[in-house]
């Protein structure tokens, strides 16, 4: 592996040597030689195993399952190599490659850590590292998600100063979107509510941005509170035998305001 260094009066230090992924990719070209299925695979092929594993990681994380997070990294890892090891194969780069450009890219972007100056914007220094003649929204992953890809244009466009002075902008142009979405309604036009709808959506991300928390972030738990909440809902009309396809609203949204009131009973204890 790249050798690198640390900051320690000028004294420079080397990163750990050859480690898991020199072992996982030894595994990958093992086997790549002896598992049919390995060895049919392309950098092309193995993307919806790599998406796939990547959202698995992050339902680990979100599920707070220690064992489920090793055994999913370790899924990950090994479609990290094998990515590696087919481009390898194709004379096109390698794990000492990848990592020497990732060691790179992170001593340009933490010089205070290794000696090179004083701590810089992370946004501003990436933006120094586009080339000239690309725009400040170029390089943009094509396949992010639309909530994701917003949160990251506004990243973007407020480290060259278009931004907001505080969460409090985006909370009144939120409240300005919302009045436009009724208006579009109310008008009964389908083309302009899903375009007021987008800009909503573009701003709640926005006053998200500002407030703290990341929209991904928030959106996942809001799910996941509605998704709790529902099952309780459907356990507590099956003790009462209530048939959720025929309650109606009204029995529902009584049995709603009820696990409310549980809930925060709970809170409190």
């Amino acid at each position: 592996m790249t050798e690198g260094r640390t900051k320690d009066d000028g004294v420079e230090h080397h990163f750990p040597g050859p480690g898991a992924l020199d072992r996982a990719v030894r595994l990958v070209r093992y086997l790549r030689e002896h598992c049919p299925w390995a060895r049919e695979q392309t950098a092309e092929s193995l993307i919806p195993h790599l998406l796939e594993e990547t959202h698995e990681v992050v339902d680990a994380i979100r599920d707070g399952s220690v064992h489920e997070l090793e055994g999913e990294l370790g899924d990950l890892l090994l479609n990290l190599a094998f990515q590696i090891v087919v481009a390898e194969e194709g004379a096109l780069l390698n794990a000492d490659s990848v990592y020497g450009r990732l060691e790179k890219k992170m001593i340009h972007r933490h010089p205070h850590l290794f000696g090179d100056g004083d701590k810089q914007d992370w946004e501003t220094l990436k933006a120094a590292e586009r080339d000239e003649s690309e725009g400040v929204l170029s390089g943009l992953a094509k396949g992010l998600d639309p909530l994701t890809k917003s949160f990251r244009i506004q990243e973007r466009v407020a480290a060259v100063g278009f931004d907001w002075d505080d969460y409090r902008g985006p909370l009144d142009k939120v409240a300005e979107e919302l009045e436009e979405v009724r208006e579009a309604i109310e008008a009964d036009d389908a083309v302009h509510v899903e375009e007021e709808i987008g800009d909503l959506l573009f701003a709640v991300v926005n006053l998200a941005r500002l407030a703290g928390p990341h929209p991904t972030t928030a959106l996942a738990r809001a799910n996941q509170k509605f998704q709790n909440r529902f099952e309780r809902l459907e356990a507590l009309a099956g003790t009462r035998g209530i048939s959720l396809a025929t309650a109606g609203l009204q029995v529902l949204d009584g049995l709603w305001d009820e696990l409310k009131v549980i809930e925060r009973s709970d809170e409190v204890q």
